[in-house]
This record gives structure tokens, C-alpha cells and sequence, in this order.
């Protein structure tokens, strides 16, 4: 059975795609694991490049670029992974979400997937993320955006106090780096997730284009009763935000996943002078552009098709 089925949606970073690839596939070990390279229409040589030095990964070349979400769904049900409760002979025991401007050093998936075997609660687990500095990635470590916790991020509290456990909720700066914990969501860039945790909840929310589907999908699973482990035993290298900074739609999308995550998950428990502050924040932070959100209200989860949710 295939141990590890692992899907990689690229925009045209092609250089970064190759490192990426080439790291993965220097992983030693008795690991049996498959690549699905998903391209949203990158303008480089990307898939070319991939089908030219690495014929052993599966290549999905979108004539579009469908957003993150979306992509990643397609390389799961690629690998057999499919909607809630249905998934394929053969399909891998654990999925990874990985992104092309990762570098993982040899024995990285053969030790989480050693962790993962010894651990049946855990749902996702995900390593310590270093930038090119040599500094932590916060992002593969949070917690939930709680409507608290965002306001405490947001007015720069979080910031001020990065010590104090009640206003760093998000990014958990009063965590040592080094201590593995159970934590509420690491980052979509490295996410190792057990299969059977997706049999339950689902594939992403396609309603998120890009930022957002990976805290939303840590909850449903984190909800579903699985742990959320940050394991700092792992290392990883994250050269962050290379593909997003080339689409001019990924600010915009980052904003406008609040909403959505907000509204799906948190609007029915929010008091009126949070709620308010809340739209206030993501209203002046996300600028013109995320208004017609905010008034759309719940509406919002209206606005995108909810293509292969779980029920």
C-alpha cells in the first residue's frame, strides 16, 4: 500500500518547483510514496520542466489557475482521495500538502511518517519551517483566528505582548520553538495529513481561492475529534511567498478569506461589539476591494461555488 501520496500545486516558480522536487525525491528510506505536480497555468516552463527531468511525478496542467484549494482537491482525487467517506483502493495511508518553495531534507517524511504510525489521534501533523534567514515560519504553529484572537492580532496587542498566552492565541510566540506541542493548525505550505481524518470532514472549501483552506480545514478535522501536532523534531526550509507575490490577486484573497473563515465558523457565538470590531479590522486592513464582502454578510459563503465540500 502506498504509504504517502504527496501534491504539489505550482504558479510559476520553476526553479523552486525543481529544488523542491529534487529534495523530495533524495529521501532515503523504505518509503513508498507518489508526486502529483498540480500547475495553475503558470506562463514559465513548469510543467515542461517537470515532465521533462521528473517523469515519475503526475502532472495536472490546468489551463487556468483555479486557486490553491481547487488545485490541491484535484491532485487528492488523483491520488484516490475523494469527497467525505469515499476514497479508492490504493490510495495513500497520508497525504501531503506541499508547497513548490519548500526544501525537505532526507529523512523529513520518513520520520513523520514514523511519528504518525506511533500516534492513531493525530490528524495532521506539521514540522518546524525555517525561512531562508534561519528564522521560525510562525505560520506553521497557530491557532485559530478566533474572533479574540484576531482582535488581539489586529490592534497589535499580539505584538506588544508576545510572551502573554491570552494575546499571542494566533501566532503562539510564548511557545518555544523547539517544543512539540498540540497546537490548533500548522501551515498548508507542509501539511501531513492521515487519510482517514480527510475520509471524515472532507476536501478543502473551494469558497477560499487562495489563504484560509488550510486553518479551515485543520478545524473541521481538530473538530472531528483528530489532533494537530507541530513537531519541531522535523525541519523543513520555506522560501515564503514567491508565487503569491505574483499574482496581484493573492492580497485580496488573503483578506477575503477572513470573512469567509469568520462567517463559517464563528459569527453565530460572536457578541455585536466583537462582530463589529472584527468586519472594522478586516474592513480597513483588506481596504475597497473587501467592502461588498463585508456587507455581504453570511451571503459571502453563498458567493463560490461549494464544490466538493463535506456535507
Amino acid at each position: 500500500m502506498l504509504d504517502l501520496g504527496i501534491v504539489i500545486v505550482n504558479y510559476n516558480v520553476c526553479d523552486l518547483l525543481r529544488r523542491c522536487l529534487e529534495t523530495v525525491f533524495a529521501c532515503g528510506g523504505d518509503l513508498q510514496f507518489r508526486v502529483w505536480v498540480v500547475d495553475n497555468a503558470s506562463p514559465d516552463e513548469s510543467v515542461a520542466m517537470v515532465r521533462r527531468e521528473f517523469p515519475q511525478v503526475a502532472v495536472i496542467a490546468n489551463q487556468e489557475n483555479v486557486g490553491y484549494p481547487a488545485a490541491n482537491n484535484q491532485g487528492l482525487q488523483a491520488m484516490g482521495v475523494g469527497e467525505a467517506g469515499h476514497v479508492l483502493p490504493g490510495a495513500p495511508r497520508y497525504v501531503l500538502l506541499l508547497n513548490p518553495d519548500t526544501e525537505v531534507e532526507p529523512d523529513t517524511l520518513g520520520r513523520l511518517i514514523a511519528f504518525m504510525d506511533e500516534a492513531d489521534g493525530v490528524g495532521v501533523v506539521g514540522p518546524k519551517l525555517l525561512l531562508p534567514t534561519g528564522e521560525l515560519d510562525h505560520a506553521c504553529r497557530r491557532g485559530f483566528p478566533t474572533p479574540r484572537a484576531s482582535f488581539y492580532y489586529m490592534t497589535g496587542l499580539s505584538r506588544l505582548f508576545p510572551r502573554s498566552s491570552r494575546f499571542a492565541q494566533y501566532d503562539l510566540k510564548h511557545l518555544s520553538v523547539d517544543q512539540q506541542v498540540d497546537v490548533d493548525a500548522v501551515t498548508g505550505a507542509f501539511m501531513l495529513v492521515r487519510t482517514a481524518a480527510i475520509v471524515e470532514v472532507g476536501l478543502l472549501d473551494e469558497r477560499f481561492w487562495m489563504y484560509g483552506e488550510d486553518l479551515d480545514w485543520a478545524k473541521r478535522i481538530k473538530d472531528a475529534g483528530w489532533r494537530v501536532v507541530y513537531n519541531p523534531v522535523v525541519k523543513a526550509l520555506h522560501v515564503k511567498g514567491r508565487s503569491s507575490r505574483q499574482n496581484p490577486r493573492a492580497r485580496i484573497e488573503f483578506y477575503r478569506a477572513m470573512p469567509i473563515f469568520y462567517y463559517k465558523h464563528y459569527r453565530a457565538e460572536t457578541p455585536f461589539w466583537l462582530h463589529f470590531f472584527v468586519l472594522l479590522g478586516i474592513a480597513l486592513k483588506g481596504g475597497r476591494p473587501l467592502w461588498s464582502d463585508i456587507m455581504a454578510g453570511e451571503a459571502i459563503l453563498e458567493r463560490r461555488s461549494p464544490h466538493l465540500l463535506a456535507p
